[in-house]
C-alpha cells in the first residue's frame, strides 16, 4: 500500500515539474539580454535559416548592424515582425 501510494504521489507531480521547466512562449531561443553584440560569424543565409527553422517565414530585409546583430523582417503567426539574430543564435522578436 505504501508503494503505491508512493506512486501515485510521483506520477501526479510529474507533471507539474514538466510545467516548471518549459520555455517561455515569448521567444524560446532569447534571453532576456539579447541580442548580444559581438563578431558574428553568421552569413546571412545561415541567419535566415536560423529564423526560418524557428517558425518564421519571409524572412527580407536581413542586414548585419554594427553590433554583428542581423537584423530584418519577417511574418509570425499571420503578423509582421522586426527580428534580430545575434553572434550566439539567439532570435529576439522586435
Amino acid at each position: 500500500m505504501k508503494n503505491l501510494f508512493t506512486v501515485a504521489l510521483v506520477a501526479a507531480t510529474l507533471p507539474l515539474a514538466a510545467m516548471a521547466q518549459a520555455p517561455s512562449a515569448a521567444t524560446p531561443t532569447s534571453p532576456t539580454n539579447a541580442p548580444l553584440p559581438g563578431a558574428n560569424s553568421f552569413t546571412e543565409g545561415q541567419a535566415k535559416s536560423r529564423l526560418e527553422a524557428n517558425g518564421y517565414t519571409a524572412v527580407t530585409g536581413l542586414k548585419k548592424d554594427d553590433n554583428g546583430v542581423w537584423k530584418g523582417s519577417a511574418m509570425s503567426a499571420g503578423a509582421q515582425v522586426n527580428v534580430s539574430v545575434d553572434y550566439r543564435g539567439n532570435i529576439v522578436r522586435n
